[in-house]
């Protein structure tokens, strides 16, 4: 590191101190019944995001609070693939990747979904889905085969629907 960056580093160290000194006055974490984490006693109630939103933007009626992608779309994502055992669910990232599954019916095919959402807004290309899908060779191994693309663009509208009904039942 250079000198030049090791007194910026310095610098913003000291900035970060005198911050948390209030007219001289050293500033403690403190928990109040029904936190969740300690707060700085003389941080404000609000959110770290403000009344208008993350960099002074508002939030739209459809965004979800403390998520970073659409809660409509991430609700119904979860919803929808709910009866798969679900591998990773990253709500900030808007990606919800399941295991294999296979359906009762057929043992000799499995199923894996990949659900990214993409958008904060509720729009019909805010989520994407990528369908795999294996079948069992003779000798019992699984081998990947190629995916209906109706199957993929019927996942995909299946989730729009209920995303839209979780909407239409959050403003009523």
């Amino acid at each position: 590191m250079s000198v030049k960056g090791l007194g910026a580093l310095v610098l913003v160290g000291a900035a970060l101190v005198l911050a948390a000194c209030d007219q001289g006055q050293a500033v403690y974490p403190t928990k109040e019944k029904g936190d969740a984490a300690p707060r700085m006693s003389n941080e404000k109630r609000e959110t770290i995001f403000g009344p208008e939103g993350l960099f002074g933007k508002s939030k739209s009626d459809n965004e979800g609070v403390g998520i970073g992608v659409n809660a409509f779309l991430w609700r119904a994502s979860l919803d929808t693939v709910s009866f798969m055992p679900i591998t990773t669910a990253d709500a900030f990232g808007g990606t919800i990747i399941t295991d294999w599954y296979q359906l009762p019916e057929t043992p000799s095919e499995r199923y894996k979904v990949n659900v990214f959402i993409l958008d904060r807004t509720l729009r019909a290309d805010g989520v994407k889905v990528s369908l795999f899908k294996q079948v069992r060779d003779g000798t019992g191994n699984w081998v990947d085969v190629r995916v209906d693309p109706k199957m993929v663009v019927d996942l995909e509208n299946s989730i729009l629907t209920r995303a839209r009904q979780l909407r239409v039942v959050s403003t009523e």
